[in-house]
């Protein structure tokens, strides 16, 4: 599928309402664009129009982790953390990109995880499939913070690849705020390969593995 150039990019408002969660109370905006043809959510706390440096966390779609609990990631962990520290501030955004498998779909994710039971690594093993170790775009991203208004933010990340993309489509990161996770025995590899190869900013050398992926006792 040819997309368009971001400069071209544009995004629509498909539908918004109030949602209440157990971390707080946000507004929940349906985004369309014209660029991967997806529909994107991005979860508002508070009156960020015109904001600076709003709090905003970046998420990509992972059904495994996000919604089957798997211990093979640190996803699911991520996603309730940043929620609760953004319910917890007076605004801020969430955006959830359906972006699932680093951007190579749900299918190819699971046969990047057969054959990471074969020993290769998680980079390795979305090479051995034809794509690049990280094929996400965020262009989506910063062209819907700027529909909300938003003029810059501090992103919660440990992705430096996720500062320099929004940086590049003008979205202006003033900031970033850690949001690692401990390891647990089923993903400390998937994170030590995160920050070997992929240059994420994880210090893994002082963490204990936990007994259980459902815990969330890192830093942030």
């Amino acid at each position: 599928m040819n997309m368009p150039e971001p400069a071209l990019l544009r995004v629509d408002v498909a539908s918004v309402a109030n949602l209440p969660t157990k971390f707080g109370d946000f507004r929940i905006h349906v985004f369309t664009n014209n660029r991967d043809r997806l529909e994107h959510v991005a979860m508002v706390r508070g009156d960020v129009f015109g904001a600076e440096s709003v709090p905003v966390r970046v998420h990509s779609e992972c059904l495994t982790g996000d919604v089957l609990g798997s211990l093979r990631c640190d996803c699911r962990e991520q996603l309730e953390r940043g929620l609760q520290q953004l319910g917890a501030a007076q605004r801020g955004v969430l955006l959830y990109l359906r972006q699932e498998g680093r951007g190579i779909g749900l299918a190819n994710k699971i046969r990047a995880y057969k054959l990471q039971e074969e020993g290769l690594d998680t980079v390795e093993a979305n090479l051995a499939l034809g794509f690049k170790d990280d094929e996400r775009d965020y262009a989506v991203a910063a062209a819907i913070l700027r529909t909300l208004g938003v003029r810059s933010i501090r992103l919660l990340t440990n992705n430096p690849d996720k500062i320099a993309q929004l940086n590049r489509y003008g979205m202006r990161v003033t900031d970033r705020v850690a949001h690692a996770i401990a390891p647990n025995a089923h993903n400390r590899r998937y994170l030590e390969t995160k920050a070997l190869r992929s240059g994420h900013l994880l210090d893994l050398a002082e963490a204990p593995a936990r007994e259980s992926g459902l815990e969330c006792k890192g830093t942030a």
